[in-house]
């Protein structure tokens, strides 16, 4: 009982801002017909439930299931389980995340179905697998973030210059899509998991960054279908 009132309160305190800010405007400077604003208010009310069922969802389930798999894995013995269930958990995730089919809708609309939204959301889906799994295969051997990282952004500034530009900023953007709510509660516990078993006390350093690493992936994924398309 006390998780659904804490719950009820980060959603409230979450969304009463932007409420409050677009209340402001329309009684000072928009004037919107009432009925879209009545729209609005609806919509409100149905995010915030959402958002509440969503969280409770996150809290009982999501979280627990993702750190126990990423406990298990490793007790196996096999380090090529702990990178393909990586793998595969981010494609499928990325698949499910809300944002990426937004972005994807997006640009369906905009190139006139020259991208199909469907292209689109694999083609995301399999950059995040390919980095999900290599950040398990950094946490099994061990190495520093900062060598990924400065990498991986090395290779997308120097596909960026053979990528035609309208695809750098939705390569981007699908970098961004991909920490949504569905995504990032999953894989971090499922980082985290992994880290405790093999890292043990360190897991609080080796278990973080997954989000990091797998926000690269689209980026790359993108700007290559990118270069194919040009």
């Amino acid at each position: 009982m006390q998780n659904i009132k804490d719950t009820v309160k980060e959603v409230v305190y979450a969304v009463m801002p932007i409420s409050l800010v677009v209340v402001f405007l329309q009684f000072t400077l928009i004037g919107m017909p009432m009925e879209m604003f009545l729209q609005f208010i609806i919509g409100v009310v149905l995010v915030s439930i959402g958002l509440i069922l969503f969280l409770l969802g996150v809290h009982i389930g999501l979280l627990p299931v993702g750190e126990m798999i990423g406990s298990a894995l490793p007790k196996m013995g096999k380090a090529w389980l702990v990178i393909f269930f990586g793998f595969l958990l981010g494609f499928v995730a990325t698949i499910a995340e809300p944002d990426v089919r937004v972005l994807a809708m997006q640009v369906d609309l905009v190139s006139d179905g020259v991208v199909s939204r469907n292209l689109l959301i694999y083609t995301v889906a399999l950059g995040v697998a390919i980095f999900v799994g290599l950040a398990m295969l950094r946490i099994l051997l061990n190495i520093p973030i900062t060598y990924l990282l400065v990498g991986g952004y090395g290779i997308v500034f120097l596909l960026a210059a053979f990528t035609p530009q309208h695809f750098i900023p939705i390569s981007f953007d699908a970098g961004g899509v991909t920490t949504g709510p569905m995504t990032v509660p999953f894989i971090l516990a499922l980082g985290v998991g992994v880290a405790s078993v093999l890292r043990g006390k360190s897991a609080s350093t080796d278990g973080f960054g997954l989000v990091a690493l797998a926000s690269i992936g689209p980026i790359l994924a993108v700007l290559v279908l990118g270069v194919i398309y040009g």
